[in-house]
């Protein structure tokens, strides 16, 4: 038969409590006791106080928690991994500190190692500076519920995360800019809707300008159109847009998206177009080509038109040759407008995004965005060449768009500027001074931009 004792209260040899029993309440110790438990037991039934026990050697690494312990994570070298307990039970508990403020530039992911958190099946993302977050984990359908945290509520990964281009920040949104091709690709998106829409600019290359002609009439070429100018900001997004801004929304998913610069065209006696830029659906139509004069026919359509040379006597109305067409094909805002007939011995203007080049030398003007952080214009239309006695050559649209020759010289000035790279500018038509005929010249380079909240 086992032993028992039976006794209400242990005392110890001073007559302090050690065990006290009153009605159905059993307390241990007395005031100012400590209670501990031997080396390797454990316990059970007592559950936690909604505390933990800090380790002050802070993880400069990735590694996986405890229950029942917090911990100071150090990002200064880099991002770090703090993956949850596995199969946890009720009350478990883990707390996160940022050690050295740096959440904001090397981020903290709380991998849930196959439980929720606050509710929903994915990692949580910690990037906020001087952050710290307390998890609880209550039971099968909340998992680990975020129950104290010193900035903003957790409740899985709330931005996206991704790679390509030439990052920068600007506030709480990253930019990443493509001058050439490559790939955008997101490794990880929100649970929440609205931050996975990405503002973006899609600008395509700009079309090359015609040549001056020396022929009987020596006209001035036209310049070439802008590259086609697509705009979209998200409904998060904070940055001052252009007057163009409303094309598809685009909400990304964890996928690759190949990117497509398009070059700018060459210039000629027809100018060549200047090449798409592509990202996702959202397609932007390269500019028209500028023409010479002494029928080389219509200018290019394209995003924006290309500006015809005069196909008549100089000083005459060079109304035979049409501007080439923009918004070509059409999309909704325009992403681009029409090039300018020749309005006498000049050739006519490369359209630009915002304004058509009717009946002008100079190129039309680009539209400017602040979605790299600062003012900047695109697409901008080529300026016309000028013939010799007529004055100076078009002026360039802003936006990139190239000044068109000077032909007002005893022998001309020469070949057309081209475009801006990286603008999606119209190339400036060349000159036509008795020395000979100039180059029209080419159409800049585009450009795609990405923007998105990280945090």
């Amino acid at each position: 038969m086992a032993s028992k004792i039976k006794v209400d209260n242990i005392e110890n040899q001073c007559g302090g409590a050690v065990v006290t029993k009153c009605g159905t309440t059993i307390t241990l110790g007395a005031s100012g006791d400590t209670i501990n438990l031997a080396s390797g037991a454990s316990q059970t039934g007592f559950g936690r106080t909604g505390t933990v026990d800090w380790d002050t050697t802070a993880k400069t690494a990735s590694f996986t928690a405890v229950s029942g312990n917090g911990y100071f994570v150090n990002t200064t070298s880099g991002a770090i991994t703090v993956t949850l307990p596995a199969t946890p039970s009720a009350g478990d508990i883990v707390s996160i500190a940022d050690y050295t403020n740096t959440f904001q530039t090397n981020n903290v992911t709380v991998a849930r190692n196959g439980s929720n958190i606050g509710g929903v099946a994915a990692d949580a993302f910690l990037s906020t500076e001087g952050q710290s977050v307390t998890f609880v984990y209550v039971d099968g359908t909340e998992g680990w519920k975020n129950v104290q945290d010193s900035t903003s509520n957790v409740t899985g990964l709330s931005f996206i995360t991704a790679t390509g281009g030439t990052i920068t920040c600007c506030g709480d949104f990253k930019i990443h800019t493509f001058t050439g091709p490559g790939t955008f690709c997101v490794s990880q998106i929100s649970n929440i809707p609205a931050n996975n829409e990405v503002s973006y600019l899609v600008v395509a290359g700009g079309g090359g300008a015609g040549n001056g002609n020396n022929g009987p009439n020596r006209n001035g070429g036209g310049g070439g159109g802008a590259g086609g100018y697509r705009e979209s900001k998200s409904g998060v997004d904070c940055y001052s847009a252009s007057p163009l801004e409303g094309s598809t929304n685009i909400s990304v998913t964890a996928t690759a998206f190949p990117i497509t610069v398009g070059s700018g065209g060459s210039g000629g006696y027809i100018g060549s177009v200047g090449s798409n830029s592509i990202f996702s659906t959202i397609i932007s139509a390269g500019g028209g080509a500028g023409t010479s004069d002494e029928g080389s026919g219509a200018a290019g359509n394209g995003g924006s038109g290309g500006g015809a040379g005069n196909d008549g006597a100089p000083g005459g109305p060079g109304s035979a040759v049409p501007g080439g067409s923009g918004n070509t094909p059409p999309v909704s805002p325009p992403q681009g407008n029409d090039g300018s007939q020749s309005p006498g011995a000049h050739g006519g203007g490369g359209g630009g995004a915002i304004n058509a080049a009717t009946l002008t030398i100079n190129g039309g003007g680009g539209a400017t965005t602040s979605i790299t952080a600062s003012p900047v214009a695109y697409a901008g239309g080529g300026g016309a060449g000028s013939p010799p006695g007529e004055g100076g050559g078009g002026s360039g649209g802003p936006g990139g768009g190239g000044p068109g020759g000077d032909g007002s010289g005893p022998t001309g000035s020469g070949a057309g500027t081209a475009g801006t790279a990286n603008t999606g500018g119209g190339g400036g038509g060349g000159d036509s001074g008795p020395s000979g005929t100039a180059a029209g010249g080419a159409g800049g380079s585009g450009i795609v931009i990405i923007r998105y909240k990280f945090q």
